[in-house]
């Protein structure tokens, strides 16, 4: 079966749980899932059955969108309250000053992600490493803010959404406001929203071709020459030019290549739902 949905992770649940319940579920045996959550965030998570597993990397998945709350005074090593150590308490801010350092965070950043993250290290998860007790180094990173706004402030809690690129973790955005209100801080709750398109609507199956950004090409000759898998001459397509491109028909669909030593497979035969 060949299936592109969303399905929504429950916090305290890792993302390869999630995927193991959903595939006694539905029956399904070849199952994958793209954009890790750790097990403290829940929300959006993007689910593949059968060959459409092999489109994640073709697949439009940002901005990725996101609503957290910040807990103001929290002490953890985590940046999540999960590893709280201790809780500061102070006067509550006014909503301006709030409102303002909400406006200079968008825009590029470049800064160290929390070891406590689902960043790769050596083929593992840097959470996993963290949590064993191993030491743990992360290069710095760049991400972009698109929007960051405040929903709700009940002192010493401060909910709010962002928009950020790929490379950005939340919990480093917890990190910043505290920061420039010059105390510690934590994430008591964090839910991933929608990454591009993909948002969660009960698990629906999506259609693949709504949410690759490639460009669409024609080839000029029988179908049956794709279908088959047959050596191709770039000069047979509509469009000549070098890149990466879509061939849709009404029962399949390929991603192809036209590279200057000729055309490429990188997708061949995916049949539509």
């Amino acid at each position: 079966m060949n299936r592109l949905f969303v399905t929504r992770k429950k916090s305290g649940q890792t993302s390869s749980q999630c995927l193991s319940a959903l595939k006694r579920k539905y029956g399904i045996k070849k199952a994958g899932y793209s954009g890790i959550l750790d097990p403290f965030a829940s929300g959006v998570l993007v689910v593949a059955f059968g060959q459409y597993t092999k489109l994640f990397r073709f697949l439009s998945k940002a901005p990725k969108r996101y609503r957290a709350t910040l807990w103001l005074g929290a002490q953890s090593p985590t940046l999540d309250i999960e590893g709280a150590k201790k809780v500061e308490t102070m006067m509550p801010f006014h909503p301006d000053s709030l409102q303002i350092i909400f406006k200079q965070l968008v825009g590029s950043h470049t800064y160290t992600p929390p070891i406590y993250s689902a960043k790769k290290v050596n083929g593992k998860r840097a959470y996993s490493l963290a949590r064993s007790g191993q030491s743990v180094t992360l290069e710095p990173v760049s991400m972009e803010i698109y929007e960051a706004k405040l929903l709700h402030y009940c002192h010493p809690f401060l909910t709010f959404e962002v928009s950020v690129s790929e490379g950005g973790y939340v919990r480093s955005i917890g990190q910043m406001i505290s920061q420039k209100l010059g105390f510690n801080g934590a994430l008591s709750a964090l839910e991933r929203l929608g990454e591009g398109k993909f948002v969660f609507e009960g698990e629906k199956a999506l259609n693949p071709l709504e949410y690759i950004d490639l460009a669409r090409n024609k080839y000029l000759k029988d179908e049956n020459d794709i279908y088959l898998g047959k050596k191709l001459n770039p000069q047979d397509f509509q469009c000549t030019q070098l890149g990466t491109y879509v061939l849709e028909y009404p029962h399949f669909f390929s991603i192809i290549e036209i590279t200057p030593q000729g055309v490429v497979y990188h997708l061949n035969r995916m049949e539509r739902c």
